[in-house]
């Protein structure tokens, strides 16, 4: 059987960090996740969804990751009920998290507006990485130089003058 989920979103508001009875940490928080289109007003709609984390993982979260945070989720989707109250059965249908993964620099989550305290850091099964890193300084520069034209039209050919492969249909895989 499968049960996998990735989830890419931001935090609707900061995670609720609890401890178990026997000290085990646990977080939920909700993802905010845009659909892929727009409804008849032209406006993009969202879905929410409910995830926990335990253990390390759910403290390491609750510690970098505030309201606003763009969050890369992996886990699975779990169910449970409990009764209520009144007596009646109610269900739950969650996300239950592996690990996760803050997808954007302290830089950008501050001048978006949320003043997040965080780096852009990974945590999962094997061990918390703290990839403090300047993405100008790693970024690769892409300058061309003044002699140097590039032809971007549909009709380039973009091998260039590369002279045609002669293969046999016999060695073709397919």
């Amino acid at each position: 059987m499968i049960n996998n989920v990735v989830l890419v979103g931001r935090l609707t508001k900061d995670p609720d960090l609890r401890y178990t009875s026997g000290g085990q940490a646990v977080a939920t928080f909700t993802l905010a996740i845009n659909r892929t289109f727009t409804n008849a007003q032209g406006q993009r709609e969202a879905d929410f969804i409910n995830v926990v984390i335990w253990r390390k993982p759910a403290e390491t979260l609750a510690q970098y990751a505030k309201k606003g945070t763009l969050l890369g989720v992996t886990g699975r989707i779990q169910t449970r009920n409990y009764e209520n109250q009144q007596g009646n059965r109610v269900y739950v249908t969650e996300v239950v998290a592996d690990n996760f993964q803050l997808l954007e620099s302290r830089s950008a989550s501050e001048q978006r507006g949320s003043g997040g305290d965080h780096n852009n850091n990974s945590y999962n099964s094997g061990g918390y990485q703290n990839q403090q890193s300047s993405y100008q300084n790693n970024a690769p520069s892409y300058q061309s130089s003044p002699t140097e034209s590039t032809d971007f039209s549909r009709d380039t050919n973009p091998f260039g003058d590369a002279s045609p492969i002669d293969i046999s249909d016999d060695d073709l895989p397919f």
